[in-house]
């Protein structure tokens, strides 16, 4: 069994499967049955990994959203769709590892799926850059988004990264044009765009391929104009205080929800996706052909029309008149 990584408000969940792991060895090489009292401690764990979930706090959320074995992009493109074919560069400058994409088929249907792929292991991250674009990755996403729409296939995008790239050699190639741009022809695409937010949604990174009809959201992902610890360094000179940041951010699933932000939370496993990578992709699949299906019969102007009112009711707000008395 690999070893399994804990964050630190897991260590009872650790120290509890530790124990079960001993008590299993003890059992493979000893002639006293003690099946009972490992099946009793599974019981235990899983009623603890519960407990713990059941009260997680926003800044515990935010290290689940970034945890090193948690399902990527990559993934779920290989759990979810079919007959996948990548395809690369965005016919300008290079091709950015950073965010991937191509041709597929969901349950038959052809789309074209991409997103942000942070990397599985040091050396993969540093080849990806930790899944921060620079202009010439969201260049590649609308070359694919606009071909998607040549041939009407719905796009299917998965956003997890901590924001696009802020090197000086992004900002030189118009990293701000290039979000910007994929912002306006998104809101623009005449086919379903269906995002889901599988990790961290960071910032404009996140927006440059977010633009959607239905938005999604794992469980335990989060979305946020800015990370914890940048919030917490422009407002309180420290990063130490990421904890209150993530707390007035509201960057988890349900407070996102609340606000009609997104459109649906996708339930993970009890311990967050890296604990059963299958039953997480099955449970998104299902959420992904059920956001088709609701678009698939809509003409493109009837699309559009939606989508624009969308957008335009984020952010509404009622101005109370003074002398009113707040009705």
């Amino acid at each position: 069994m690999p070893k399994r990584s804990y964050l630190d408000f897991e260590q009872p969940i650790a120290e509890l499967e530790s124990r079960i792991e001993a008590l299993r060895s003890m059992h493979e090489g000893s002639a006293v049955d003690l099946s009972q009292e490992i099946d009793q401690l599974d019981r235990k764990g899983q009623q603890l990994t519960r407990d713990i979930y059941g009260e997680l706090t926003p800044w515990q959320v935010f290290k689940i959203a970034r945890h090193p074995e948690r399902p990527l992009t990559l993934d779920y493109i290989q759990a979810i769709f079919t007959d996948f074919v990548e395809l690369h560069g965005d016919r300008h400058y290079a091709d950015d590892m950073a965010l991937v994409g191509g041709l597929a088929r969901l349950n038959g249907t052809p789309c074209m799926v991409l997103g942000h792929q942070r990397g599985a292991d040091t050396r993969e991250r540093v080849l990806r850059n930790y899944g921060m674009c620079k202009p010439e990755g969201y260049r590649k996403a609308l070359r694919l988004m606009k071909t998607a729409e040549k041939f009407g296939l719905p796009v299917f995008t998965f956003v997890d990264t901590m924001g696009a790239y802020p090197g000086i050699d992004a900002e030189e190639r118009g990293q701000s044009e290039a979000i910007g741009r994929n912002i306006l022809e998104m809101a623009q695409l005449e086919v379903p765009i269906i995002t889901t937010v599988i990790g961290e949604g960071g910032s404009g990174g996140a927006l440059g391929i977010a633009v959607a009809d239905q938005m999604l959201m794992l469980q335990y992902a989060v979305y946020s104009v800015i990370s914890p610890e940048g919030c917490a360094s422009i407002l309180w000179k420290t990063s130490e205080r990421a904890q209150d940041a993530a707390e007035a951010l509201g960057i988890t699933a349900p407070r996102l929800k609340a606000l009609g932000l997104i459109d649906k939370i996708v339930n993970e496993p009890v311990g967050g996706a890296h604990r059963d990578p299958k039953q997480a992709a099955a449970s998104l699949k299902r959420a992904l052909g059920d956001a088709l299906r609701q678009l698939s019969d809509l003409k493109p102007q009837a699309l559009l029309d939606q989508r624009y009112e969308k957008l335009q009711s984020y952010g509404r707000f009622m101005d109370v008149k003074a002398g009113t008395g707040g009705r």
